[in-house]
């Protein structure tokens, strides 16, 4: 075969060691986790914001962006939970490009994924010791989900994964909240029948073992719009957009009925300056509507510490794959949120300003 082994196999408890949770952070992030849980079980009404970098590619500027993230959370925590991205392994399309930090832990050199998979488990810990945030990954390759299940408290399956079947009966296996988007297509039904396999009970052959998972009730739809036939994409947030998928879920029958907007991608055609306008359209969608209101209950928003994106690591805080909303747009949205959530409607803020 063409595959040549680098490397001694891992030990998976051995790499869990590092960057181990205990104590008052451990219980720090259960507690948040089941406040999260809470949330996407519709017994919590705050918004659920998964919000940073779309590749946490620097530690010193993401764990920077966390401090500030924290802070902000404090100042919106009755109306608004905050989960951070950090996204340490990202999708090529065709193989070129960044693939994360995973892959190479130092933009500057060679990829070495050994010293990634310590270089991840030590950003996500730092994380959620430092700040009391606690973290999203996107499980773009469920083999390494036992590197870093104990550290990351959401999970999200990927416009090119949601279609993969191993990706579908990992997720059943996970606890944890776990968002699975629409397929680049736009093709609801797949991603509906990605929700339904992760929800239901699965068993499969995983880590070279026959394995039995109990469904993950917490498994649930994230819209990133798709790409029509003409190449152009084509965004599902709009009204009726949020009637049909909530329709989806009444068909067949799925748990906890939750929707997260995905403000960037092919929702903004990657303008990252429409994630503002998005947002506020969906929430006065949310005002028109009380069974949209009552499912459509957060947003993912890509965000840093400056604004747009560069194709090399020379400016501080600006991300290196897709673009994001720069720190103080940031939070003049998520502020802006928090607002209206209290005054209820964009009318009255309209004309209360």
């Amino acid at each position: 075969m063409g595959i040549h082994q680098k490397s001694a196999a891992l030990d998976i408890a051995q790499i869990k060691a590092l960057s181990k949770l205990e104590g008052r952070f451990l219980d720090r992030k259960l507690a948040r986790d089941q406040e999260l849980a809470a949330i996407i079980r519709g017994e919590d009404e705050r918004l659920l914001l998964v919000i940073g970098p779309c590749s946490s590619d620097d530690e010193r500027a993401v764990l920077d962006y966390a401090h500030r993230l924290a802070e902000l959370q404090e100042a919106v925590k009755d109306k608004i939970f905050m989960v951070m991205r950090v996204y340490t392994s990202k999708p090529r399309t065709n193989g070129d490009g960044y693939k994360g930090m995973i892959h190479q832990p130092d933009t500057r050199s060679a990829p070495s994924l050994i010293d990634g998979i310590a270089a991840v488990r030590r950003l996500h810990s730092r994380i959620i010791t430092e700040t009391g945030l606690t973290t999203a990954d996107e499980m773009l390759y469920p083999s390494n989900l036992s590197f870093l299940d104990d550290l990351v408290s959401y999970h999200a399956i990927g416009a090119r994964s949601v279609e993969d079947q191993e990706h579908r009966f990992v997720a059943s296996g996970l606890d944890v909240p776990t968002g699975m988007k629409n397929p680049t297509s736009g093709n609801l039904t797949v991603m509906f029948n990605a929700i339904y396999a992760a929800q239901n009970r699965q068993s499969f052959i995983f880590h070279d073992a026959e394995v039995e998972t109990d469904g993950n009730p917490l498994a649930h739809a994230i819209l990133r719009g798709g790409a029509a036939s003409s190449g152009e994409n084509q965004p599902n947030y709009a009204y009726e957009d949020l009637l049909k998928a909530i329709s989806q879920y009444e068909k067949m029958g799925l748990k906890n009925p939750f929707l997260l907007i995905d403000a960037n991608h092919d929702n903004s055609g990657k303008n990252y300056l429409e994630q503002i306008r998005i947002v506020r359209q969906t929430l006065i969608n949310r005002d028109w509507n009380e069974k949209i209101k009552r499912c459509v209950r957060g947003f993912m928003i890509e965000s840093y510490l400056e604004d747009g994106r560069q194709d090399k690591p020379e400016i501080y805080g600006k991300s290196i794959t897709d673009p994001c909303l720069g720190w103080e747009k940031t939070e003049k949205l998520v502020r802006e949120i928090y607002t209206f959530l209290g005054i209820g409607s964009y009318e009255e803020l309209i004309f209360k300003s």
